[in-house]
């Protein structure tokens, strides 16, 4: 097995780092609505044609398609989800960890990649002192500009 990259290896200490940063205190009905305007907010802003859910324990609390997207994004959303359901990881954490492996998810999880994509867009959603609750996910953009999006929103939820 090889040395992951250099550039990969500090990919993930900043995924990891970010991941540990941004817990949240919470996570009621109306903070996933708030949390998921916030990011249809600034799509919008950016111009991103986007789909955007918020989920706690299964349960779809927000769901918001952007002018430009369609059903696919929808299915993007599911499959980012299960991963951070399964890993209880950002979708791009997972992702990235397997390519510094020398791999790829597709190649090496034994998971269905009809059912699960470890692509970025969907991060944990951490409560502090319970652990991952859900999944805030985001679909439109390439890979990183979807996670970026969501932990940009993160940063500006939590720092209200």
């Amino acid at each position: 097995m090889s040395t992951p990259a250099p550039d990969l290896t500090d990919l993930i200490a900043r995924l990891e780092e970010q991941e540990r940063r941004l817990r949240l205190p919470s996570l009621s009905h109306d903070d996933a609505w708030r949390l998921g305007c916030l990011i249809a907010d600034m799509a919008r802003e950016r111009g991103a044609a986007v789909t955007i859910g918020v989920r706690r324990n299964g349960q779809r609390l927000f769901h918001r398609a952007l002018p430009g997207t369609s059903a696919d994004n929808d299915e993007w959303l599911e499959r980012k989800c299960r991963v951070v359901d399964r890993y209880a990881a950002s979708s791009y954490l997972v992702g990235t960890r397997f390519r510094a492996k020398g791999t790829t998810f597709e190649e090496s999880s034994r998971l269905d990649p009809g059912r699960y994509a470890a692509h970025g867009g969907a991060f944990p959603l951490h409560v502090t002192g319970t652990g991952v609750v859900g999944t805030v996910a985001v679909s439109g953009l390439p890979q990183a500009e979807d996670h970026a999006l969501v932990a940009a929103a993160l940063e500006r939820f939590l720092g209200a």
